[in-house]
């Protein structure tokens, strides 16, 4: 079944020609691995902010379970956004001065939608589950500053998860990390995912995990402009 679809989409930054995006299809089915590769500067991240509805495209639709971002206003784009979205940002953005808990728990406090799939009374305890899983259950009362980078990519995970999310987009997420440690942090949130029909986009220059995904998918094959884009 369909949760994502793209028609006839158009983007470009105010005077420029750089950064361009047209594409006339693209779909996600729910619960799919979708592997997305192309080269730095070629519009990955351009691409995942407009699914996230944190860029507006000049003409086309973006439809999520249904609802068309491209019609909505910023506030109800933003939270549609909490309610539906968890994103991984490739350099974490975790909030430093907060703990990891604190960190993980931020999505639920932001929408009530995924604040409803974790009840107050049930928050340690799912929190501390997740945790277990992705090897930072010791780490819960540190700040994030204190993190090693693989530590906080761990928790940069689990906030994207935590309540339930339909979609998860992921900026080359395990850049620094070598492939083994790659693999099994790919491995853990494959799982996760497919507990809770989650449709995960993972966007990528580096092409030697895309056999572990459902599906893999060229930028340049969905972009009908060829002179490059924006990262």
């Amino acid at each position: 079944m369909e949760l994502l679809s793209l028609n006839q989409l158009k983007f470009k930054y105010p005077n420029t020609e750089r950064g361009r995006l047209e594409i006339n299809h693209f779909q996600v089915n729910k619960g799919e691995k979708i592997f997305l590769f192309g080269p730095s500067g070629s519009g990955k991240t351009t691409l995942l902010e407009l699914l996230a509805g944190v860029l507006t495209p000049v003409s086309g639709s973006i439809k999520i379970d249904g609802t068309d971002l491209a019609t909505m206003s910023n506030t109800k784009r933003d939270a549609f956004r909490a309610d539906n979205i968890g994103y991984i940002f490739q350099s974490f953005n975790l909030i430093p001065y907060l703990s990891v808990i604190e960190n993980i728990a931020l999505p639920l406090n932001l929408s009530l939608k995924r604040r409803a799939q974790v009840p107050k009374d049930q928050e340690l305890v799912k929190i501390q589950s997740m945790a277990k899983r992705l090897g930072i259950l010791d780490l819960l009362d540190h700040k994030t500053s204190e993190l090693s980078v693989g530590q906080q990519q761990r928790v940069a995970a689990a906030r994207s998860l935590i309540g339930q999310p339909k979609l998860i987009l992921a900026d080359e997420p395990t850049s620094a990390l070598d492939f083994d440690h790659r693999e099994k942090f790919l491995s853990l949130i494959f799982d996760i995912c497919k507990e809770q029909s989650i449709s995960l986009i993972f966007v990528s220059h580096d092409r030697s995990l895309q056999g572990l995904f459902d599906r893999v998918v060229a930028l340049a094959d969905l972009n009908e402009i060829k002179n490059g884009g924006a990262q």
